[in-house]
Protein backbone atom coordinates (compact mmCIF):
# COMPACT_ATOMS: atom_id res chain seq x y z
CA UNK A 1 0.00 0.00 0.00
CA UNK A 2 1.30 3.38 -0.94
CA UNK A 3 1.40 6.29 1.52
CA UNK A 4 1.71 9.99 0.88
CA UNK A 5 3.99 12.40 2.76
CA UNK A 6 2.56 13.19 6.16
CA UNK A 7 0.27 10.16 6.02
CA UNK A 8 0.79 6.67 7.36
CA UNK A 9 3.76 4.87 5.85
CA UNK A 10 3.36 1.38 4.48
CA UNK A 11 4.30 -1.26 7.01
CA UNK A 12 6.01 -4.52 6.16
CA UNK A 13 4.13 -7.65 7.15
CA UNK A 14 7.05 -9.83 6.13
CA UNK A 15 9.94 -7.95 7.66
CA UNK A 16 13.11 -9.97 7.48
CA UNK A 17 15.98 -9.49 9.88
CA UNK A 18 18.74 -8.97 7.35
CA UNK A 19 19.82 -5.69 8.98
CA UNK A 20 23.45 -4.86 9.57
CA UNK A 21 25.15 -3.26 12.53
CA UNK A 22 26.58 0.16 11.53
CA UNK A 23 29.83 -0.90 13.12
CA UNK A 24 30.11 -4.10 11.11
CA UNK A 25 32.63 -4.37 8.27
CA UNK A 26 31.40 -2.50 5.21
CA UNK A 27 32.05 -5.42 2.86
CA UNK A 28 29.40 -7.63 4.48
CA UNK A 29 26.82 -8.57 1.84
CA UNK A 30 23.40 -10.15 1.83
CA UNK A 31 23.36 -13.92 2.12
CA UNK A 32 20.97 -14.03 -0.85
CA UNK A 33 23.47 -12.29 -3.15
CA UNK A 34 24.15 -14.59 -6.11
CA UNK A 35 27.78 -15.30 -6.95
CA UNK A 36 29.41 -13.26 -9.68
CA UNK A 37 27.99 -9.88 -8.81
CA UNK A 38 30.53 -7.13 -9.36
CA UNK A 39 28.87 -3.73 -9.08
CA UNK A 40 28.56 -2.71 -5.43
CA UNK A 41 26.19 0.20 -4.80
CA UNK A 42 25.16 2.05 -1.67
CA UNK A 43 21.77 3.76 -1.62
CA UNK A 44 21.61 6.56 0.98
CA UNK A 45 18.33 7.81 2.44
CA UNK A 46 17.88 10.57 4.99
CA UNK A 47 14.46 11.51 6.34
CA UNK A 48 12.89 9.49 3.58
CA UNK A 49 9.62 10.86 2.23
CA UNK A 50 7.15 8.30 0.97
CA UNK A 51 8.19 9.10 -2.60
CA UNK A 52 11.95 8.73 -2.13
CA UNK A 53 11.69 5.71 0.19
CA UNK A 54 9.28 3.94 -2.14
CA UNK A 55 11.60 4.69 -5.06
CA UNK A 56 14.59 3.22 -3.24
CA UNK A 57 12.57 0.08 -2.44
CA UNK A 58 11.53 -0.29 -6.10
CA UNK A 59 15.02 0.55 -7.38
CA UNK A 60 16.63 -1.91 -4.99
CA UNK A 61 14.44 -4.77 -6.16
CA UNK A 62 15.15 -3.97 -9.80
CA UNK A 63 18.91 -3.62 -9.33
CA UNK A 64 19.20 -6.85 -7.35
CA UNK A 65 17.23 -8.67 -10.05
CA UNK A 66 19.81 -7.42 -12.56
CA UNK A 67 22.77 -8.70 -10.56
CA UNK A 68 23.77 -5.58 -8.63
CA UNK A 69 24.78 -5.73 -4.97
CA UNK A 70 22.82 -3.13 -3.01
CA UNK A 71 23.34 -1.76 0.49
CA UNK A 72 20.72 0.68 1.76
CA UNK A 73 21.78 3.16 4.43
CA UNK A 74 18.62 4.46 6.03
CA UNK A 75 17.19 5.06 9.50
CA UNK A 76 16.06 1.87 11.20
CA UNK A 77 12.36 2.79 11.03
CA UNK A 78 12.52 3.11 7.25
CA UNK A 79 14.09 -0.33 7.04
CA UNK A 80 11.10 -1.77 8.87
CA UNK A 81 8.52 0.26 6.92
CA UNK A 82 9.89 -0.40 3.43
CA UNK A 83 11.56 -3.78 3.96
CA UNK A 84 14.70 -3.10 1.93
CA UNK A 85 16.07 -6.45 3.09
CA UNK A 86 13.03 -8.14 1.59
CA UNK A 87 13.97 -6.55 -1.74
CA UNK A 88 17.38 -8.24 -1.58
CA UNK A 89 19.49 -5.44 -0.09
CA UNK A 90 21.64 -5.29 2.99
CA UNK A 91 20.05 -2.64 5.21
CA UNK A 92 22.47 -0.70 7.38
CA UNK A 93 20.56 1.46 9.90
CA UNK A 94 22.43 4.76 9.85
CA UNK A 95 20.74 7.63 11.75
CA UNK A 96 19.63 10.58 9.65
CA UNK A 97 21.71 13.17 11.52
CA UNK A 98 24.96 14.74 10.34
CA UNK A 99 26.84 14.15 13.58
CA UNK A 100 30.35 12.64 13.49
CA UNK A 101 29.17 9.19 14.58
CA UNK A 102 26.56 8.99 11.78
CA UNK A 103 29.03 10.23 9.19
CA UNK A 104 31.62 7.74 10.39
CA UNK A 105 29.11 4.90 10.06
CA UNK A 106 28.18 6.05 6.56
CA UNK A 107 31.85 6.42 5.63
CA UNK A 108 32.50 2.83 6.68
CA UNK A 109 29.63 1.47 4.61
CA UNK A 110 30.76 3.43 1.52
CA UNK A 111 34.39 2.35 1.85
CA UNK A 112 34.12 -0.56 -0.59
CA UNK A 113 31.36 0.80 -2.82
CA UNK A 114 31.82 1.13 -6.55
CA UNK A 115 29.14 3.81 -6.63
CA UNK A 116 27.05 5.75 -4.10
CA UNK A 117 23.52 6.91 -4.90
CA UNK A 118 21.93 9.44 -2.52
CA UNK A 119 18.23 10.32 -2.52
CA UNK A 120 17.29 13.82 -1.43
CA UNK A 121 19.38 16.87 -0.60
CA UNK A 122 20.26 16.05 3.00
CA UNK A 123 21.15 12.45 2.22
CA UNK A 124 23.31 13.70 -0.65
CA UNK A 125 25.08 16.23 1.56
CA UNK A 126 25.91 13.51 4.10
CA UNK A 127 27.06 11.16 1.36
CA UNK A 128 29.37 13.78 -0.14
CA UNK A 129 30.88 14.47 3.28
CA UNK A 130 31.32 10.75 3.92
CA UNK A 131 33.04 10.18 0.58
CA UNK A 132 35.35 13.16 0.94
CA UNK A 133 38.00 13.04 -1.79
CA UNK A 134 37.51 9.36 -2.67
CA UNK A 135 37.19 8.78 -6.42
CA UNK A 136 33.79 7.12 -6.08
CA UNK A 137 30.99 8.32 -8.37
CA UNK A 138 28.16 10.02 -6.49
CA UNK A 139 24.74 9.88 -8.13
CA UNK A 140 22.08 12.11 -6.57
CA UNK A 141 18.36 11.88 -7.20
CA UNK A 142 16.68 15.20 -6.44
CA UNK A 143 13.11 14.13 -5.78
CA UNK A 144 11.47 17.38 -4.69
CA UNK A 145 12.15 20.89 -3.47
CA UNK A 146 12.41 21.75 0.18
CA UNK A 147 10.74 24.93 1.44
CA UNK A 148 12.26 27.33 3.93
CA UNK A 149 12.19 31.01 4.86
CA UNK A 150 14.65 33.50 6.31
CA UNK A 151 17.99 32.12 7.50
CA UNK A 152 16.89 28.58 6.74
CA UNK A 153 16.25 29.55 3.12
CA UNK A 154 19.86 30.76 2.84
CA UNK A 155 21.11 27.50 4.35
CA UNK A 156 18.94 25.57 1.90
CA UNK A 157 20.48 27.42 -1.05
CA UNK A 158 23.95 26.59 0.24
CA UNK A 159 22.97 22.93 0.58
CA UNK A 160 21.57 22.86 -2.96
CA UNK A 161 24.79 24.40 -4.28
CA UNK A 162 27.03 21.99 -2.39
CA UNK A 163 25.04 18.94 -3.47
CA UNK A 164 24.71 20.04 -7.10
CA UNK A 165 28.45 20.56 -7.39
CA UNK A 166 29.37 17.37 -5.53
CA UNK A 167 27.22 15.07 -7.67
CA UNK A 168 28.93 13.26 -10.52
CA UNK A 169 25.48 12.95 -12.08
CA UNK A 170 22.36 14.62 -10.69
CA UNK A 171 19.06 13.01 -11.63
CA UNK A 172 16.10 15.38 -11.19
CA UNK A 173 12.50 14.25 -11.30
CA UNK A 174 11.17 17.36 -13.10
CA UNK A 175 12.45 19.72 -15.77
CA UNK A 176 12.45 22.72 -13.43
CA UNK A 177 14.56 20.81 -10.91
CA UNK A 178 17.04 20.09 -13.72
CA UNK A 179 17.22 23.82 -14.42
CA UNK A 180 17.55 24.58 -10.71
CA UNK A 181 20.42 22.10 -10.34
CA UNK A 182 22.24 23.62 -13.31
CA UNK A 183 21.85 27.11 -11.82
CA UNK A 184 23.34 25.75 -8.61
CA UNK A 185 26.42 24.50 -10.50
CA UNK A 186 25.66 20.87 -11.37
CA UNK A 187 28.19 19.39 -13.79
CA UNK A 188 25.74 16.89 -15.25
CA UNK A 189 22.02 17.25 -14.49
CA UNK A 190 19.51 14.98 -16.25
CA UNK A 191 15.77 14.51 -16.23
CA UNK A 192 14.86 11.22 -14.56
CA UNK A 193 11.16 10.87 -13.64
CA UNK A 194 10.58 8.40 -10.82
CA UNK A 195 7.90 5.75 -11.25
CA UNK A 196 5.52 4.82 -8.47
CA UNK A 197 4.43 1.23 -8.01
CA UNK A 198 1.28 0.66 -10.08
CA UNK A 199 -2.03 0.82 -8.20
CA UNK A 200 -4.28 -2.17 -7.76
CA UNK A 201 -6.53 -2.33 -10.85
CA UNK A 202 -10.00 -0.96 -10.20
CA UNK A 203 -11.54 -1.13 -13.64
CA UNK A 204 -10.76 0.82 -16.78
CA UNK A 205 -12.11 4.35 -16.83
CA UNK A 206 -14.37 3.91 -13.81
CA UNK A 207 -14.14 5.13 -10.23
CA UNK A 208 -15.50 2.64 -7.69
CA UNK A 209 -17.70 4.21 -5.02
CA UNK A 210 -16.85 2.54 -1.75
CA UNK A 211 -20.07 3.07 0.20
CA UNK A 212 -18.50 1.85 3.41
CA UNK A 213 -15.77 4.48 3.22
CA UNK A 214 -18.22 7.21 2.28
CA UNK A 215 -20.52 6.23 5.15
CA UNK A 216 -17.63 6.33 7.59
CA UNK A 217 -16.71 9.82 6.43
CA UNK A 218 -20.28 11.10 6.37
CA UNK A 219 -20.49 11.56 2.61
CA UNK A 220 -23.20 9.09 1.58
CA UNK A 221 -25.56 11.71 0.16
CA UNK A 222 -23.09 14.48 -0.63
CA UNK A 223 -20.07 14.90 -2.93
CA UNK A 224 -16.69 13.85 -1.52
CA UNK A 225 -13.55 15.89 -2.25
CA UNK A 226 -10.22 14.32 -1.28
CA UNK A 227 -6.82 15.85 -0.49
CA UNK A 228 -3.80 14.16 1.06
CA UNK A 229 -0.37 15.15 2.30
CA UNK A 230 1.51 16.55 5.25
CA UNK A 231 -0.13 19.51 6.97
CA UNK A 232 2.59 22.03 6.22
CA UNK A 233 2.49 25.55 4.78
CA UNK A 234 3.58 24.89 1.20
CA UNK A 235 0.82 22.29 0.67
CA UNK A 236 -1.65 25.14 0.25
CA UNK A 237 -4.26 24.02 2.78
CA UNK A 238 -4.99 27.58 3.83
CA UNK A 239 -6.07 28.32 0.26
CA UNK A 240 -8.03 25.06 0.23
CA UNK A 241 -10.00 26.12 3.33
CA UNK A 242 -10.70 29.45 1.65
CA UNK A 243 -12.11 27.51 -1.30
CA UNK A 244 -14.22 25.38 1.05
CA UNK A 245 -16.08 28.53 2.12
CA UNK A 246 -17.33 28.84 -1.46
CA UNK A 247 -18.66 25.25 -1.38
CA UNK A 248 -20.60 25.71 1.87
CA UNK A 249 -23.75 27.21 0.21
CA UNK A 250 -24.01 24.32 -2.29
CA UNK A 251 -26.87 21.89 -1.77
CA UNK A 252 -25.77 19.40 -0.72
CA UNK A 253 -22.51 20.91 0.48
CA UNK A 254 -19.56 18.70 -0.52
CA UNK A 255 -17.35 17.28 2.20
CA UNK A 256 -13.63 17.95 1.91
CA UNK A 257 -11.51 15.25 3.56
CA UNK A 258 -7.80 15.89 4.15
CA UNK A 259 -5.70 12.85 5.05
CA UNK A 260 -2.39 13.63 6.71
CA UNK A 261 -0.72 14.99 9.79
CA UNK A 262 1.62 17.86 10.44
CA UNK A 263 2.39 21.02 12.40
CA UNK A 264 -0.55 22.99 10.96
CA UNK A 265 -3.22 20.63 12.25
CA UNK A 266 -4.27 22.78 15.23
CA UNK A 267 -4.33 25.96 13.16
CA UNK A 268 -6.38 24.35 10.39
CA UNK A 269 -8.82 22.73 12.82
CA UNK A 270 -9.35 26.07 14.58
CA UNK A 271 -10.31 27.64 11.26
CA UNK A 272 -12.64 24.77 10.40
CA UNK A 273 -14.43 25.11 13.73
CA UNK A 274 -14.57 28.91 13.76
CA UNK A 275 -15.88 29.18 10.19
CA UNK A 276 -18.05 26.04 10.28
CA UNK A 277 -16.37 24.68 7.15
CA UNK A 278 -17.42 21.34 5.60
CA UNK A 279 -13.94 19.92 6.11
CA UNK A 280 -12.72 16.80 7.92
CA UNK A 281 -9.08 16.42 8.93
CA UNK A 282 -8.84 12.62 8.82
CA UNK A 283 -5.30 12.32 10.20
CA UNK A 284 -2.81 9.70 9.09
CA UNK A 285 -4.54 6.87 7.25
CA UNK A 286 -3.40 3.49 5.99
CA UNK A 287 -6.33 3.22 3.55
CA UNK A 288 -5.48 6.16 1.32
CA UNK A 289 -6.13 4.29 -1.95
CA UNK A 290 -9.61 3.40 -0.67
CA UNK A 291 -10.29 7.00 0.36
CA UNK A 292 -9.15 8.26 -3.01
CA UNK A 293 -11.17 5.69 -4.93
CA UNK A 294 -14.30 6.75 -3.02
CA UNK A 295 -13.85 10.44 -3.90
CA UNK A 296 -15.71 12.34 -6.59
CA UNK A 297 -12.82 14.79 -7.06
CA UNK A 298 -9.24 14.95 -5.78
CA UNK A 299 -7.53 18.30 -5.14
CA UNK A 300 -3.87 19.25 -5.03
CA UNK A 301 -3.53 22.92 -3.92
CA UNK A 302 0.26 22.98 -3.36
CA UNK A 303 2.63 25.88 -3.92
CA UNK A 304 5.05 23.46 -5.60
CA UNK A 305 5.12 19.76 -6.45
CA UNK A 306 7.51 17.49 -8.31
CA UNK A 307 5.72 14.29 -9.36
CA UNK A 308 2.99 14.28 -6.75
CA UNK A 309 2.05 10.79 -5.53
CA UNK A 310 -1.51 12.02 -5.03
CA UNK A 311 -1.72 13.22 -8.63
CA UNK A 312 -0.27 9.97 -9.94
CA UNK A 313 -2.62 7.82 -7.89
CA UNK A 314 -5.64 9.94 -8.80
CA UNK A 315 -5.01 9.75 -12.53
CA UNK A 316 -4.07 6.07 -12.42
CA UNK A 317 -7.36 5.28 -10.70
CA UNK A 318 -9.46 7.54 -12.89
CA UNK A 319 -10.29 10.03 -10.15
CA UNK A 320 -10.88 13.55 -11.56
CA UNK A 321 -8.14 15.89 -10.30
CA UNK A 322 -7.97 19.65 -9.83
CA UNK A 323 -4.38 20.79 -9.18
CA UNK A 324 -2.29 23.94 -9.13
CA UNK A 325 -0.22 24.57 -12.24
CA UNK A 326 3.12 24.53 -10.42
CA UNK A 327 6.43 22.66 -10.56
CA UNK A 328 6.25 19.35 -12.35
CA UNK A 329 2.47 18.99 -12.18
CA UNK A 330 1.61 20.31 -15.68
CA UNK A 331 4.16 18.03 -17.38
CA UNK A 332 2.93 15.11 -15.26
CA UNK A 333 -0.82 15.40 -15.87
CA UNK A 334 -0.98 16.96 -19.33
CA UNK A 335 -4.62 17.36 -20.40
CA UNK A 336 -5.87 14.71 -17.96
CA UNK A 337 -6.54 17.09 -15.05
CA UNK A 338 -7.93 20.55 -14.41
CA UNK A 339 -5.22 23.11 -13.57
CA UNK A 340 -5.63 26.37 -11.66
CA UNK A 341 -3.19 29.08 -10.49
CA UNK A 342 -1.65 28.66 -7.05
CA UNK A 343 -3.05 30.89 -4.32
CA UNK A 344 -6.39 31.61 -6.01
CA UNK A 345 -9.16 30.10 -3.84
CA UNK A 346 -11.87 31.47 -6.12
CA UNK A 347 -10.45 29.72 -9.17
CA UNK A 348 -9.96 26.50 -7.21
CA UNK A 349 -13.49 26.57 -5.80
CA UNK A 350 -15.02 27.39 -9.17
CA UNK A 351 -13.19 24.60 -11.00
CA UNK A 352 -14.11 21.99 -8.39
CA UNK A 353 -17.71 23.20 -8.29
CA UNK A 354 -17.94 23.04 -12.08
CA UNK A 355 -16.65 19.45 -12.06
CA UNK A 356 -19.13 18.38 -9.41
CA UNK A 357 -21.93 19.81 -11.55
CA UNK A 358 -20.68 18.18 -14.77
CA UNK A 359 -20.82 14.36 -14.74
CA UNK A 360 -19.77 14.22 -18.40
CA UNK A 361 -16.53 16.11 -17.73
CA UNK A 362 -15.79 13.93 -14.70
CA UNK A 363 -16.32 10.84 -16.85
CA UNK A 364 -13.96 12.27 -19.48
CA UNK A 365 -11.24 12.90 -16.89
CA UNK A 366 -11.80 9.41 -15.49
CA UNK A 367 -11.01 8.07 -18.95
CA UNK A 368 -8.08 10.42 -19.67
CA UNK A 369 -6.35 9.79 -16.32
CA UNK A 370 -5.39 6.14 -16.85
CA UNK A 371 -4.46 6.92 -20.46
CA UNK A 372 -2.05 9.60 -19.25
CA UNK A 373 -0.70 7.32 -16.53
CA UNK A 374 0.12 4.72 -19.17
CA UNK A 375 2.62 7.17 -20.70
CA UNK A 376 4.64 7.58 -17.51
CA UNK A 377 7.86 5.63 -16.98
CA UNK A 378 7.37 2.18 -15.51
CA UNK A 379 9.38 0.83 -12.61
CA UNK A 380 11.40 -1.27 -15.07
CA UNK A 381 12.14 1.77 -17.23
CA UNK A 382 13.20 3.76 -14.16
CA UNK A 383 15.58 1.00 -13.07
CA UNK A 384 16.98 0.68 -16.60
CA UNK A 385 17.70 4.41 -16.79
CA UNK A 386 19.48 4.41 -13.43
CA UNK A 387 21.46 1.30 -14.33
CA UNK A 388 22.57 2.90 -17.60
CA UNK A 389 23.95 5.84 -15.59
CA UNK A 390 25.76 3.42 -13.28
CA UNK A 391 27.28 1.56 -16.23
CA UNK A 392 28.39 4.83 -17.83
CA UNK A 393 30.10 6.05 -14.66
CA UNK A 394 31.80 2.77 -13.74
CA UNK A 395 33.08 2.29 -17.31
CA UNK A 396 34.50 5.81 -17.25
CA UNK A 397 36.18 5.16 -13.91
CA UNK A 398 37.68 1.84 -15.04
CA UNK A 399 39.15 3.47 -18.13
CA UNK A 400 41.20 5.92 -16.06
Amino acid sequence: MLGWPGCARPSSTTARARTADPGAPANVTSQSTPPGQSLRTVQVLGGGSAGSSGHVRSLTAGLVARGVRVTVCAPRELGHAYDFAGAGALHVPVPRGGDPASLAALRGVCADADLVHAHGLHAALRASLALGARPVPLVVTWHTRAHAEGARAHLLRLTERRVSRAATVLLATTADLVDRARRRGARDARLAPVALPPPTPSGAGTVPRDHKVRAELGAVDRPLIMAAGSLVRHRGYGVLLDAARHWRPLDPAPLLVVAGEGPLRRELQSRIDAEDLPVLLAGGREDLPDLLAAADVAVLPSRWEARSPLAQQALSRGVPLVATAVGGTPELVGEAAELVPYGDPGALAARVGALLADPARRAELSRLGPERAATWPTEDATVAQVLSVYDELTRSLSSL
